[in-house]
């Protein structure tokens, strides 16, 4: 009897986790069709991310802030990069930037702040910065300089006699030339140019189920400024801090690629949730102010790769401790 409840739940969760592969791939007869899905199987993936339980703040019995970067050029993080170009690869299959500023754009994402701890709204308009930059080429400055009145034209003038008096008339300016676009240099912050992502979780120990638990609170993409986009040194900045609980239903609607089975791909909050990632801690909340690993380990990234272990077995121990043997 056991066996066979337990079949029966192999097969479910197969079950869901095939309606998230591209649908009716292997029934369709014309492009077209691939991705259409039956009303059937609309029903069914109109689900939900997995519940927060209600945790008491009388059951923590211990509790830690950390805040870690996800470097996207390690191998076990590409589900978050790729594919950085989704133009010829189907409309289900985005970068997590992708999905974050679609997100932001269509007002899908509102809890968008300039910190890590969600004092300072942004708005997309106030970030527009960051992700565009137009100027004038060096070349484009010759060209206005050597033929500023044909792109800065000037309003006519004439006079006329009226009753015996020389009036003067003001007519309108000729239409000004407009630049070429050789002459605009025009640079845009895309997915390719995203180079990891800060998290801010929190570590806590239920007693109540005597486990050790995380979870995650704020997502941040790190990138240089669209103006340094293609530059030797660029400067890297954060860009925007998202608190992610309010965003864990909107994630659930996107799903990365799953190197081991392309026909069950796994969402973005599960990733991020179920901690499928590889993570270095560069801060800890401390007395100093939660002051940065770098600001007490200095000029050597081997001691601040150590110390940063040294937090993630501080907190791991303290489980451990909790047990008899």
């Amino acid at each position: 009897m056991k066996t066979k409840n337990l079949v029966v739940i192999i097969a479910f969760v197969a079950g869901s986790f095939s309606s998230f592969a591209q649908s009716n791939l292997l029934n369709a007869k014309t492009p077209e069709q691939i991705g259409v899905k039956t009303k059937s199987q609309v029903s069914l993936d109109n689900d939900k991310p997995l519940a927060y339980g209600y945790v008491d703040d009388r059951d923590i019995l211990m509790g830690k802030t950390t805040w870690e970067i996800v470097d996207l050029s390690e191998r076990f993080n590409f589900p978050l990069y790729f594919p950085i170009d989704s133009t010829n690869i189907g409309k289900d299959r985005r970068s997590l930037f992708d999905v974050l500023i679609k997100g932001i754009k269509t007002n899908k994402i509102t809890e968008v702040y300039a910190d890590d701890y969600f004092n300072t709204k942004k708005t997309f308009k106030d970030m527009s910065s960051s992700f565009t930059y137009i100027d004038t080429t060096n070349a484009g400055r010759e060209e206005v300089n050597a033929n500023r009145d044909l792109y800065f034209p000037r309003e006519t003038v004439s006079y006329k006699t009226v009753k015996g008096k020389k009036v003067k008339v003001v007519g309108p300016a000729a239409p000004a030339r407009v630049l070429d676009p050789q002459f605009i240099d025009k640079k845009e912050l895309t997915a390719q140019d995203i180079t990891g992502y800060k998290l801010k979780g929190y570590w806590y120990f239920d007693k109540r189920q005597s486990e050790l638990k995380y979870r995650l609170l704020g997502i941040c993409p790190i990138a240089p400024e669209a103006r340094e986009v293609g530059s030797d040194n660029p400067d890297y900045i954060d860009l925007f801090w998202i608190f992610y609980p309010s965003i864990r239903d909107y994630l659930h609607e996107y799903l990365a690629f799953n190197e081991k089975n392309s026909a069950m791909p796994v969402s973005f909050d599960r990733i991020l949730d179920s901690r499928q990632f590889s993570g270095i801690i560069y801060k800890e909340e401390n007395v100093y102010g939660d002051r940065l690993i770098t600001e007490y380990v200095n000029e050597n990234a081997l001691n601040q790769l150590l110390e940063s272990d040294r937090i993630k077995d501080k907190i791991r121990d303290f489980e451990h401790d909790m047990w008899n043997y």
